[in-house]
């Protein structure tokens, strides 16, 4: 690729095919889809692959979701202006660009909306040059953490989603959760034995779940994932 114009062009065709699909439905998740630049957030070597609707390698045995994935979650988030997010799993900064951009009151607004944690050192690096060069560095706090334990200094929160599938639902992002909050998780063991739960703290005391079906995600790693 030679020109912003054709990821553009890219771009606006992978929303279509995902709109047509029956897989985007909500306005402002197409909007947000549509003004990220998912080039910006990839290995440059892969940036021609950017809008094929696959999972993308970014090093160290991490991956950025396939497009699908992000719509499917974003969505099933309910995300709205103005909410407090935990993102378990910065990767490349992507998902939270997305989700930033969501639950943007307006765009340029800024001030920290989503909370990030890695747990990859070497990849908060890459993960801020992305967000900050695409104009999400004051929008995003990405901090080297123990995802599984959640972010307790900034809890409660609106919405809690992972990009990592811990083997299972981690007691401290429920515990973190808003009443009326929503978490959405992958959880099973390594590989494609995993299943997306969304988890609805209705209540401090009323929690429900359910199955959005099967996926594959990297390992969640730390005290409540995966030790090795």
């Amino acid at each position: 690729m030679n020109s912003h114009t054709d990821f553009e062009e890219m771009r606006a065709r992978l929303i279509r095919n995902l709109v047509s699909q029956g897989v985007l439905r909500d306005e402002k998740v197409i909007k947000a889809m549509t003004a990220v630049p998912r080039e910006e957030f990839v290995p440059r070597s892969q940036r021609e692959q950017a809008y094929i609707d696959t999972p993308l390698q970014i090093g160290y045995g991490q991956t950025i979701s396939a497009p699908h994935m992000i719509a499917i979650m974003c969505q099933e988030l309910d995300l709205k202006p103005g909410q407090k997010v935990l993102e378990i799993g910065t990767g490349s900064g992507y998902h939270a660009a997305v989700t930033a951009e969501t639950i943007s009151i307006e765009r340029g607004s800024s001030g920290n909306q989503v909370f990030s944690l890695e747990i990859v050192k070497k990849l908060i690096s890459f993960a801020e040059d992305n967000l900050r060069r695409t104009g999400y560095g004051d929008r995003v706090k990405v901090m080297e953490a123990d995802g599984s334990q959640g972010y307790l200094e900034e809890a409660p929160f609106d919405r809690i989603y992972a990009t990592a599938a811990p083997p299972s639902v981690p007691q401290p992002l429920i515990d973190q959760l808003k009443p009326k909050g929503i978490l959405i998780i992958p959880v099973g063991e390594i590989g494609f034995s995993q299943e997306l739960l969304k988890i609805m703290k209705k209540s401090p005391t009323e929690i429900t779940a359910a199955r959005l079906g099967g996926v594959a995600f990297v390992p969640m790693r730390g005290r409540y994932g995966f030790r090795s």
